[in-house]
């Protein structure tokens, strides 16, 4: 396309639109890597109510997603990312993220292991350049692959027995794990994976499938109501598990304009899953030098009196001294509680005398609000059905 029509491009639609568009009644669509994607098809909270009672179908197409393959795929994932990803299982799934040479954060995704020298990795932003000049000396392929794959992500206590209806038996399949089924002369693969804090599964399959798939799924689902979410409801979700999103929770390094903006792992609780053993991986020397000194900031999870988001708001020790702002917030409908995602300063972790102040409005008129806050463990909702092998029959 000529540079002159470039903007009259519109944003790449899913495999799955010519089913959802028709579905989204509100036409609420925002742009997700270059992507439509839905925000509400007509009523947030009947789609959240969906994740947590029934059985959820969210559009994955947009994540970003790159194959890892050859002899040293290991050996180079280990020096890319937080994690080893030689202990990872073929068949196996673990969350990670990677870190500029300074040890700041630029992206969290999830690892996928399809065989000895075969890894997915899904991750929010694209860093093909990075991911290039990181293969430098080893003897490993790397390839962006996102619209190759379609995904769809089945959340919510439903979500095994829809699979079932369907004809893909899941009930023994353990978290962070996968499996392959045959669908209409192709391929499906099913993970034990999910962004909501609740049972779920994540579905890839080719796009030539993904319409026939979508019929099949919503027509097994439908005597357990199952229902299409935009970004709204699961933001609600992953908020109450305690998820965290790049650009939106931190910065990416490589985006950030102010050099104080851009976090580490060890800032946004991220440092469990820091392999220390496995030898050398970009940032570990500067990971190490604060893990001995300690970090500026921390990502801590608050409880807020009251009902009123505090998405946004600075926070306060003593009320005269900002320490923080609050990454993410909402009123809770699981837990009934209003709560956050908030970075700040490290010395004020635990929490005493914190203070929030909210500009809410009431009748036309913005009223400031200084609350108490409360420093409370992540996540905030974690239901033992997400991790029960087999899940309920329900």
């Amino acid at each position: 396309m000529s540079a002159q029509t470039h903007f009259k491009t519109p944003l790449r639609p899913s495999p799955f639109h010519p089913r959802t568009a028709p579905l989204n009644r509100l036409n609420r669509w925002g742009p997700w890597a270059g992507q439509l994607n839905a925000l509400c098809f007509g009523d947030v909270d009947m789609e959240y109510t969906a994740i947590r009672n029934a059985a959820s179908v969210y559009d994955l197409c947009a994540m970003v997603k790159y194959r890892v393959t050859g002899r040293e795929a290991a050996e180079y994932l280990n020096r890319l990312t937080l994690r080893d990803a030689g202990k990872l299982a073929v068949g196996g799934v673990h969350y990670t993220a990677w870190c500029d040479d300074a040890g700041k954060l630029l992206d969290d995704g999830t690892l996928f292991r399809h065989g000895p020298q075969d890894y997915l990795i899904c991750c929010q932003e694209r860093h093909l350049p990075w991911l290039l000049d990181s293969a430098q000396g080893f003897d490993v392929a790397v390839r962006e692959v996102t619209e190759e794959i379609a995904a769809l992500s089945l959340q919510g206590p439903c979500s095994a027995s829809v699979l079932a209806a369907a004809g893909f038996d899941v009930w023994g399949l353990k978290p962070f794990r996968m499996a392959e089924f045959a669908f209409q002369g192709g391929s499906l693969t099913i993970s034990r994976t999910g962004f909501t804090g609740d049972l779920g599964y994540e579905l890839w399959l080719t796009p030539d499938l993904a319409l026939p798939f979508w019929d099949h799924l919503m027509q097994a689902g439908a005597p357990w109501g199952i229902r299409p979410i935009g970004s709204d409801a699961l933001d609600l979700a992953r908020i109450e598990a305690g998820f965290i999103i790049t650009n939106m929770d931190f910065i990416p390094a490589h985006q950030a304009l102010r050099e104080d903006r851009p976090r580490s792992p060890l800032e946004m609780g991220l440092g469990w899953m820091i392999d220390w053993d496995k030898g050398q991986f970009t940032g570990r020397a500067a990971l190490a030098a604060e893990q001995a000194r300690g970090s500026d900031w921390a990502l801590v999870g608050l409880d807020i009196p009251g009902n009123v988001s505090a998405e946004g708001s600075i926070l306060y020790h003593d009320k005269k001294h900002e320490v923080g702002m609050i990454t993410a917030a909402a009123w809770s409908p699981a837990l009934k509680a209003s709560v956050a995602l908030a970075q700040v300063q490290a010395r004020h972790a635990g929490g005493a005398n914190l203070w929030v102040e909210i500009y809410a409005l009431r009748e036309l008129q913005y009223v400031k609000l200084m609350l108490p806050v409360q420093v409370v463990p992540r996540p905030f909702f974690n239901p033992p059905r997400k991790r029960a092998t087999p899940p309920a029959r329900v």
